[in-house]
């Protein structure tokens, strides 16, 4: 093939993956990078119990990605609390602000940051929460406020989200033309104020089973470690091996319990399911989607593992599961033996299959992945993680 054709090549390729060319990115802060939402709910349940209510989360599609007051608003009248709008504000931020220094950044976060950073990009960061409150919830994160050119708050603003003068503002701050950016938004205001401000719009929607309704984004994925920048003209990540991208790790465990029956039944794949109790602030950090890493029964010894952390939407589950598979065959089961896990990278995320045989499929491919890569040394390490060696004796 002459050098031509393949230029030629090259270009139909780029133009059928390039969805728009922008030189700047908007990123907005609770929800997107920051695990707010987790940690607003945790004070919730704890707030309206004084007044013999129980939070069930109802309220998470009226509060995500509004100001302040409306989602006080939106809390007082639906549980029937009696207070104020105002009189709700002044007990429960004080007790959300105390809070603020222990936010965890969502997966991701810092790599994107630190991505667009080193390459130059010009980054805005922008909220409906007031500048005093997002210079507090970054305040704790190394490098992240020297990182943006410009950060804009609801209370620099006229209206905030869904109105598009905070993202227009950020623009002007930055001296670019609006058209030229990208923002990543989760929230359906933001989605909003973001495509009437006349820029390209990712979505990474923070609540559960909720991506159907962002409709108007130029995209939708799952986490920020799903992001693939180079689709916007922006220089791409070079930090996946073998398929996987490395993580933070991160360590889960507990007795075995019997999970959905089909496993071995169904997929002809053994899990070794955990209960989420108890892992509720865990599971809010972690996106849902195909992670791997290593396994310790108290009583056998360690295993490779794949796990899938989510809602399975071809068996629409109900709940968000955690559903690790051994990758070794064994003879038995061994419910309610002590499974602990070290959770070290990342393969995809979480999708839905046409039919069982594709997802039968999918799942050995992870598998095929996650045995290949647990032999390279910045995975291998982990396989002698003290945590995995904990026997169920020592547990108890």
């Amino acid at each position: 093939m002459s050098s031509k054709s393949t230029k030629i090549l090259l270009l139909m390729f780029v133009e059928r993956t390039l969805k728009k060319l922008v030189s700047g990115v908007i990123l907005d802060l609770d929800g997107t990078l920051l695990n707010t939402d987790g940690v607003v709910s945790e004070i919730l349940k704890a707030f309206i119990v004084k007044y013999g209510k129980q939070w069930d989360g109802r309220e998470a599609p009226k509060i995500v990605g509004k100001t302040p007051t409306e989602a006080a608003a939106a809390v007082v009248e639906d549980y029937g609390l009696p207070l104020s709008t105002d009189e709700f504000l002044s007990q429960f931020y004080p007790m959300l602000s105390d809070q603020w220094r222990n936010i965890k950044a969502l997966p991701g976060a810092n790599r994107l940051i630190n991505h667009l950073s080193g390459h130059g990009v010009p980054m805005a960061l922008v909220s409906n929460s007031s500048r005093s409150n997002i210079e507090t919830k970054i305040f704790h994160h190394q490098g992240w406020k020297e990182s943006f050119s410009a950060i804009v708050g609801g209370d620099e603003v006229k209206a905030g989200k869904p109105s598009p003068e905070i993202f227009l503002e950020a623009a002007e701050r930055l001296n670019m033309d609006p058209s030229s950016f990208l923002i990543i938004e989760d929230s359906i205001p933001g989605v909003t104020a973001g495509k009437a401000a006349g820029m390209a719009v990712v979505a990474v929607p923070s609540l559960a089973k909720q991506s159907h309704s962002y409709t108007s984004a130029d995209e939708v994925i799952t986490s920020l470690l799903d992001l693939q920048l180079e689709k916007w003209g922006l220089p791409a990540f070079q930090d996946r091996i073998e398929g996987t991208l490395s993580l933070e790790p991160w360590y889960i465990g507990g007795p075995v319990i019997k999970g959905f029956g089909r496993g071995s039944k169904v997929l002809g794949i053994p899990t070794a399911n955990l209960s989420p109790e108890g892992y509720s602030a865990l599971l809010s950090e972690h996106p849902t989607g195909v992670y791997f890493g290593w396994a310790g029964l108290s009583a056998r010894g360690v295993y490779k593992m794949v796990m899938s952390i989510g809602w399975n939407p071809y068996f629409n589950n109900t709940e968000k599961a955690i559903e690790p598979w051994l990758l070794h065959g064994f003879n038995e089961d061994f419910y309610g033996e002590e499974l602990h896990l070290v959770v070290a990278g990342y393969i995809r995320p979480e999708v839905n299959f046409s039919s069982l045989e594709a997802l039968i499929a999918k799942i050995h491919e992870d598998m095929k992945i996650a045995e290949r890569a647990l032999e390279l040394p910045q995975y291998l390490k982990y396989r002698d993680d003290p945590y995995l060696k904990i026997s169920l004796h020592q547990d108890n």
